[in-house]
């Protein structure tokens, strides 16, 4: 109330150069006013300043190359009948991108979609999104997707792009085809591209996650004979302990994750109590800003922190944490999850095979298996293996491979050691890319 604010120091100091300014706003007569009357008493001035207004501004868009593009309205005189103008529709649909699948619903007004939601039908996810599923809509109005294919940066037409790479491939003299994809879940596209590859002898298909879990896949399969990953039942658990996971902001599958450990973590009259969450990290995260009890340590000392809850729960006692503060929750967790056996679960965020395979026989001494673990409903958001994706590399620098077909995956933005993917590829006889953009 009575506040007052200024556009600029000038003014706010009222400084000589401010106030020449202001007093000489307008440094030319306007030629309409002829008298010394001003404007108002001038000869015609409505009419003659309203052309010299419109014509200023016409002139300085000229000027200026803002030059408005022509938009074409299409009447409905043969209307759809399933569209009223202004009155949108919503499609039940999935997005899927990087491995990710999630139900969702799109809101489409005038043939446009303008609005994802998550489904709430979806028994997995429970109508929840993440930012990723949100933000996919502006991709549908992203004005640097490409229009027509490209050869050698030249357009070319669908027909004329198959036709080349056919007569590509023809050419390759037996040498062997890979396909790189990120995660694929769709039965009917794997199919498809086993029947292409089946065409190609000494032909594969590589799977190439820029977030791998390739450490979990592994120890998964060194364990229980299974390379896959398992369904954690965050409902069912009462004790949760995750080691560097985040799981309800961006590990593995948190779409999924986030209504389950709500479901352990609200309170009611028939059941007052609700599950323990511990969590031990080197950097704040968002499931660690949701723990009941958040211990630190370096990310180096995340496999000791494995290993010392491991002796923990199995009774060696042997642990090389030096962090008293550090030292006491692990114990403190160890005893809480040996109390509450069969419904605890332990999660790791590492990509080392090693270090999963100790949190597995963690989770096997807890009794976790079949009960906060499922085994029967797997995750199959992620299935590259690092190991494929680098002997491809190898093979590539190698001139071993004859074509390379990319579909999803940006390895030469990703993988680590991005310059030797490049190379790589610039020795490939063939490159597609199925990217639109």
């Amino acid at each position: 109330m009575g506040n007052k604010h200024w556009q600029s120091f000038g003014e706010r100091n009222q400084s000589e150069a401010f106030n020449n300014a202001a007093k000489d706003e307008f440094r030319e007569d306007l030629p309409l006013v002829s008298n010394d009357k001003g404007l108002l008493e001038a000869v015609r001035p409505r009419r003659d300043f309203l052309k010299y207004l419109g014509f200023s501004t016409a002139a300085a868009a000229v000027a200026a190359s803002c030059e408005m593009p022509v938009r074409h309205a299409i009447p409905f005189a043969n209307k759809p009948e399933d569209i009223v103008p202004g009155t949108a529709n919503y499609y039940a649909t999935t997005y899927v991108q990087d491995g990710d699948a999630v139900s969702v619903l799109a809101k489409v007004r005038d043939g446009r979609p303008i609005k994802i939601e998550g489904n709430e039908l979806s028994p997995i996810t429970f109508g929840g999104t993440s930012a990723r599923v949100q933000a996919s809509v502006l991709d549908l109005y992203n004005t640097a997707r490409l229009r027509f294919p490209l050869v050698n940066k030249k357009e070319i037409t669908l027909d004329g792009i198959d036709r080349a790479i056919t007569t590509d491939l023809a050419g390759l003299g037996g040498a062997p085809v890979v396909l790189l994809t990120s995660t694929v879940n769709s039965p009917t596209t794997k199919a498809v591209i086993a029947q292409f590859l089946a065409k190609y002898p000494g032909s594969r298909h590589v799977q190439y996650d820029a977030i791998s879990h390739s450490g979990m896949l592994l120890a998964n399969k060194a364990s229980y004979g299974r390379q896959t990953i398992p369904t954690y039942r965050f409902d069912n658990a009462k004790v949760i302990v995750g080691l560097s996971a985040d799981f309800l902001g961006t590990w593995l599958s948190p779409v999924e994750f986030g209504p389950l450990y709500a479901q352990g973590r609200k309170i009611n009259e028939q059941d007052p109590t609700m599950s323990k969450h511990i969590h031990f990290e080197s950097v704040l995260s968002m499931t660690g800003g949701c723990a009941d009890e958040r211990y630190l340590h370096r990310p180096s000392e995340l496999g000791a922190v494995v290993v010392a809850l491991y002796n923990a729960i199995s009774g060696t006692g042997a642990t090389n944490i030096t962090d008293p503060k550090l030292k006491a929750g692990i114990d403190k967790t160890a005893k809480l999850l040996i109390a509450n056996r069969g419904t605890g679960v332990v999660i790791c965020g590492s990509n080392d095979p090693n270090v999963q395979v100790i949190v597995n026989a963690i989770n096997e001494a807890i009794g976790a298996n079949g009960k906060t673990i499922d085994w029967g409903t797997t995750l199959n958001y992620r299935q590259g293996i690092d190991s494929d994706f680098a002997q491809l590399v190898e093979d590539m620098n190698a001139g071993r491979i004859g074509a390379l077909l990319i579909h999803g995956a940006n390895p030469v933005y990703t993988w680590s050691d991005s310059k030797r993917v490049a190379d790589g590829i610039k020795k490939v006889r063939v490159t597609v890319s199925f990217n639109g953009k």
